[in-house]
């Protein structure tokens, strides 16, 4: 199963250096059945893509609970047993919770597929979005819009290999 684990910037880095996305368990987004209901498509690229949103939502979340960090979205797609990946039944059709797995166990930064990450162009916009997402979480309008507008720019798509690069030990 394919799963998408959202991080920052500095949370790879630690990954990286610790070569494991941690010892679990890990809150991921998957193609689960209530995503599945909810987003009405059977095209598997289409459901993975809204898994993949869903994480960057999920950083987008880490970024706010992080100042420091560098605000840049970050997603890393892993591929897991299906065993290893299961959604929380009573969450069900939670909006809040449509597509998260917990991870089960440590998850090897070498199980990775990929790795997506915004774009410098992006920084304003999730900055913003960052800043505004208790604001839109509690209901405001114009927060969401602002929070919507992070949504916008697609999350650059990496090969593990430029992990170094990314997160800056690269030559």
């Amino acid at each position: 199963m394919r799963v998408y684990v959202p991080l920052t910037l500095s949370g790879l880095a630690e990954a990286y250096k610790m070569g494991e996305l941690g010892a679990g368990p890990l809150v991921a987004y998957a193609v689960t059945p209530a995503l599945r209901e909810w987003y009405l498509s059977d095209d598997i690229e289409e459901l993975e893509y809204a898994a993949l949103s869903r994480a960057a939502l999920a950083s987008l979340r880490l970024l706010a609970a992080e100042p420091g960090a560098a605000r840049r979205r970050v997603v890393v797609a892993v591929d897991v047993p299906d065993r290893a990946a299961t959604a929380d039944p009573d969450r069900g059709l939670d909006p809040a919770a449509l597509g998260e797995v917990r991870v089960a166990g440590a998850v090897p930064l070498a199980k990775a597929a990929s790795v997506h990450v915004d774009s410098g162009d992006a920084e304003a916009d999730v900055a913003a979005a960052a800043e505004a997402l208790a604001a839109a979480d509690g209901g405001d309008d114009d927060a969401q819009f602002v929070v919507d507008g992070a949504e916008d720019h697609e999350l650059l798509w990496y090969a593990t290999q430029e992990i170094p690069n990314l997160v800056g030990l690269g030559d």
